[in-house]
């Protein structure tokens, strides 16, 4: 058999056996290819042996990875984010980097050992960084823009970072000269490409797409990023970097979705070789040399980190809640560092040996990275949770009729809708920001969790007529059905589904009074769409209500066998084949019959935004 086919069947074969189980471990599939490339590599089972030219190869996902990001942000939007890039981003290197130093110098080491491995070890990795705030879809929040900012820093402050090297060794007696020459060169190819990007691809794009070949698209989106990446690279600057200018350049275009589109799965498969090789980097044979003392180096390197990043975390606004996640997140070394420590041990600033342990260490604290994060999930941020709650309000005996489980834009309306009609309810919510602004509109809601038991039984559960179920969280809503079903099992529920699995969940458990949050204000704003578009306001309200009843109708015939994946696919497809018969029988009547549409002309009532929030 080819040794390259039985490689990338190995490769393959251990991400499909890995990930998976990691996944369902709740371990996160940067760790999952982590550890398999540990397993194959040479000090696992020994299945691959060329780990350097492996990690070479695979940085390409890096590369793809910052193309499709670039894509994402047009130049505008670059140029509103260069405070938080430039600002933070260096704040962030310039403390870490002081910081390790400080260290170092404490320790012995000479200043000039200390500061390249200082410089290395700011920098964070941007593949593990990135790839785990898209796994949680967390890329918009305050912690995930700024760690996209500081990110985006890092790797243009890895050029500098790499042309200073040479400088601190025995290549600093070469002059001056050539630092101005590779200076001109950067600057070159710069203009090239910013050229190239905004007056030459978009008609070569135009050409290509014409021929209506999909593989012949697909195959200039790769020469595109591969042909940039390497000129930038052969000026000495990153890969990554030039494509993430491609990008951006290319981020206005028409051609972004196609181009997304194309490059998404090579991404994700050589972001997954780039992890299996970092797993196989890891030199255990350093390790096991001197373990105590690499473990006592990647123990103070990510304390030492965490904190600075911690620190800034809070300097920068964002929320407590967020702020150990973001340290964690950029706790590790990047791949730069790589990079950096193989130009110093050229330039004779490293040797080999110190080199090969800074190495390892910086591999290891990037595996140790998801199981922090891991450990964030499952232990720490409960404490976080608790430490910045404050106390649950004492409730005396209740004896209102109905208990409201959640008071968000859902619960509000059910709650004003039984004011109004003079019935009084015990409310009961978990965010102290919305308790305090709703109360200065007079509603009577108290902060505690309502799937406390003790808790219901105070609020009048024993005593009460009817509880609805209005809170976020699909998992919680069904832990308060069970807990109500088995202490009051007198207690009428009505809840507020997510969607059709908690729906259908909230079904299992006996509950009938059910209204899925979206699909009533979907169905007024489809009707509305329809007298826009030039239907009556009777034959709009009647095709609405037609999709209704046809849609309770198909939810219920679904019921018995939502569990049962490929009856669900086919009993929905033939629904959607009847719902599509039914409106073209309609269609057809109106035009045989000529039905007059008595309620054409009328004006359609606006509803008038709520005088409080809903």
């Amino acid at each position: 058999m080819d040794e390259h086919l039985l490689k990338a069947l190995v490769y393959l074969l251990a991400a499909v056996a890995a990930v998976p189980i990691a996944k369902r471990l709740g371990l996160g599939a940067v760790l999952g290819y982590l550890l398999a490339g540990i397993v194959i590599g040479p000090w696992g089972l020994g299945l691959i042996s060329e780990v350097k030219h492996i990690l070479e190869f695979s940085e390409f996902g890096v590369v793809l990875l910052l193309f499709l990001i670039g894509l994402e942000l047009d130049p505008k939007r670059l140029w509103a984010l260069r405070r938080s890039i430039f600002g933070w981003g260096s704040a962030q290197v310039l403390a870490v980097t002081a910081a390790l130093l400080a260290a170092a110098l404490a320790a012995g080491v000479p200043w000039r050992i200390g500061l390249i491995a200082a410089l290395g070890m700011s920098l964070s990795s941007t593949a593990i960084a990135l790839a785990t705030l898209g796994e949680r879809k967390l890329t918009a929040t305050p912690a995930g823009a700024a760690g996209f900012s500081i990110l985006l820093f890092q790797d243009i402050a890895a050029i500098p970072m790499m042309a200073a090297v040479p400088l601190l060794g025995v290549a600093a007696s070469q002059g001056s000269s050539q630092g101005w020459l590779h200076a001109g060169q950067v600057a070159l190819v710069i203009a090239l490409l910013i050229f190239g990007g905004r007056v030459l691809m978009r008609p070569i794009l135009r050409i290509i797409a014409k021929t209506d070949m999909r593989e012949i698209f697909t195959a200039f989106a790769l020469l595109l990023v591969i042909a940039t990446g390497l000129l930038m690279q052969s000026v000495g600057m990153s890969m990554a970097l030039g494509t993430f200018l491609a990008g951006v350049l290319l981020a206005d275009s028409e051609y972004r979705h196609a181009l997304e589109s194309d490059l998404e799965p090579f991404k994700g498969l050589l972001l997954g070789l780039f992890f299996i090789a970092v797993g196989m980097s890891v030199d255990f044979g350093v390790f096991l040399a001197q373990p105590w003392r690499i473990l006592g180096l990647v123990a103070a390197f990510l304390g030492i980190k965490t904190a600075v990043m911690w620190f800034l975390g809070r300097c920068f606004g964002i929320p407590r809640g967020q702020q150990l996640f973001f340290a964690f997140l950029l706790s590790q070394g990047g791949e730069f560092a790589f990079i950096v420590f193989g130009a110093a041990v050229g330039a004779n600033v490293l040797t080999p040996d110190v080199s090969s342990i800074l190495i390892v260490v910086v591999a290891l604290s990037m595996l140790v990275t998801p199981l922090l994060l891991l450990i964030h999930d499952r232990l720490l941020i409960r404490w976080l949770d608790t430490g910045s709650r404050r106390p649950e309000d004492k409730i005396e005996q209740q004896e209102h009729p109905v208990i409201i489980a959640g008071f968000g834009r859902f619960g509000q309306i059910v709650g004003r809708l039984l004011h109004a009609n003079g019935i009084h309810a015990t409310v009961l919510d978990h965010d102290p920001d919305q308790i305090d602004f709703l109360r200065k509109f007079g509603f009577k809601v108290f902060y505690g969790d309502a799937t406390r038991i003790d808790l219901l039984r105070t609020a009048g559960a024993a005593q009460a007529r009817l509880l609805v179920i209005a809170i976020d969280d699909a998992q919680a809503a069904l832990e308060l059905v069970d807990k109500v079903k088995e202490e009051f099992p007198h207690l009428a529920i009505a809840a507020r589904a997510r969607n059709v699995t908690h729906y259908y969940d909230l079904l299992d458990r006996g509950v009938t009074v059910l209204e899925r949050e979206t699909f009533e204000s979907a169905l007024q704003m489809g009707r509305r769409a329809l007298e826009q578009l030039g239907f009556g306001a009777y034959r709009a309200r009647q095709a609405a209500m037609k999709f209704r009843a046809h849609n309770i109708k198909t939810l219920y015939e679904l019921y018995p066998h939502y569990k049962d994946q490929q009856q669900m696919v086919s009993m929905a497809v033939q629904a959607r084949e009847e719902l599509q018969a039914m409106f073209a029988s309609d269609r057809e009547a109106m035009e045989r019959e000529h039905t007059h549409d008595h309620w054409r002309g009328e004006p359609v009532p606006q509803e008038k935004p709520p005088a409080d929030p809903a």
